[in-house]
């Protein structure tokens, strides 16, 4: 017997939210100002340039001041020195981007290919540290998708303790000989477990806004280890899961949501809360 119906699962599915974005999702400031704070010093000698007409002058004056300041010019392009970048050169080599910071000629030369030169000549960059937090800003944003899976965890915790439920976050199934045992070669670290007197739930959350083979993947993998879970008396799986990114995975999900008792998104997890308190 399906542990649910098709029609639980076409309402399951009708409830999946197109984002679980909360504010502090889409920059991580205090990251950004660190960020910024590590190359301030620099960023703020650097500042000499802007508004020198003679750019190349300026540039020696600093060089023989201290050309330590150049080294980190690539964030000026919103490129960091880790992640390697490389440009092509007229006669059509490539070369790494931060190998032009080598000399007075290699860093003319970024400042005229990128432009640079006339923004700083044209004072179109008052000052280079709120230029830079700027810069950084519109890099964190490729850190959203790292950002997503913890803000669910954080949303999920939120409405645990709203609730008055206690919980323990990333408990590995190895915490549990039988579990441990039912799993086999499939040991997890849970993102909760809640224990009550008459059972522990052991629960996994994700949101997907996009869909993807992973969607596959995580769908199968929990219908394998949900019923080694529920296996075992006193023990059972919960899987808690949005996004509209599952529209791509309807069919694997549907396979899941037969298979697995306990399966809730954002809006049903109301009633997994009822099922645990009263």
């Amino acid at each position: 017997m399906a542990a649910h119906t098709k029609e639980q699962f076409e309402l399951f599915m009708s409830q999946l939210r197109e984002t679980n974005a909360t504010l502090d999702f889409y920059c991580d400031f205090p990251k950004i100002a660190r960020n910024v704070a590590d190359i301030e010093i620099s960023l703020n000698t650097l500042n000499y340039l802007i508004g020198k007409d003679d750019l190349r002058t300026a540039v020696e004056a600093l060089w023989n001041r201290d050309k330590r300041v150049f080294d980190i010019m690539d964030i000026l392009i919103a490129t960091r020195k880790k992640d390697n970048k490389k440009y092509v050169d007229n006669d059509g080599s490539m070369h790494p981007i931060h190998s032009l910071f080598n000399s007075v000629d290699g860093v003319m030369k970024f400042l005229e290919g990128t432009g640079l030169d006339k923004v700083l000549k044209n004072q179109e960059i008052k000052d280079l540290v709120d230029y830079v937090f700027g810069v950084e800003t519109g890099l964190d944003t490729n850190a959203r998708k790292n950002r997503s899976g913890d803000i669910t965890e954080t949303l999920v915790a939120r409405i645990f303790d709203n609730a008055g439920i206690s919980y323990s976050k990333q408990v590995s199934s190895n915490e549990y000989p039988a579990i441990s045992q039912a799993l086999g070669a499939d040991q997890k670290v849970f993102d909760f477990v809640i224990q009550t007197e008459e059972k522990i739930y052991l629960i996994e959350v994700n949101f997907y806004s996009s869909g993807g083979s992973k969607l596959n993947e995580v769908a199968r993998s929990y219908t394998d280890v949900a019923p080694k879970v529920n296996s075992v008396h006193g023990y059972e799986f919960v899987w808690i899961t949005d996004g509209e990114g599952w529209t791509s995975a309807k069919n694997k999900l549907e396979e899941a949501f037969a298979t697995i008792p306990s399966i809730y998104n954002l809006t049903t997890i109301q009633e997994f809360i009822k099922s645990i308190k009263y």
